[in-house]
């Protein structure tokens, strides 16, 4: 059983192959996320990671390593406070606030970390249930 408290972090980091294959699957093909001339005329002076594409990790990490197999999404809230970049690293973070063990449900606050410079990407907080891990 997962405990209160419990943390469980993950490094990784996303290609521009990643974006482009994002990017077919979602529809989503702003040239924010493709077209480097187009992001260099904008704020972010590169093409940027679509934010959902950074959000696929808590998907990733909570159905297959925490909680794991089992494991059925009742919600997830992310908020994007900076802009995320292909071939950086990045740390997810999650930690473990809430459980209904009558339920198996866990509120578990999820964040990514820019790795080289320490500040938050993303914050976010999914309700997990998984009757074998709560």
């Amino acid at each position: 059983m997962i405990a209160l408290n419990t943390v469980y972090r993950h490094k990784f980091s996303f290609t521009q192959d990643d974006v482009i294959l994002f990017a077919k699957v979602s529809g989503d093909n702003n040239p924010l996320h493709l077209d480097a001339e187009f992001a260099a005329t904008t704020q972010f002076k590169r093409p940027i990671i679509h934010g959902a594409l950074a959000s696929s990790i808590f998907s990733k990490i909570m159905g297959t390593e925490f909680p794991g197999y089992g494991s059925v999404y009742l919600k997830q809230v992310s908020e994007y406070k900076r802009p995320m970049f292909v071939d950086t690293d990045y740390e997810a973070v999650f930690t473990v606030i809430n459980i209904d063990e009558a339920k198996h449900i866990a509120d578990i606050k999820c964040e990514i970390m820019d790795v080289a410079t320490g500040k938050k990407t993303t914050d976010g907080l999914a309700t997990i249930m998984n009757k074998d891990h709560f």
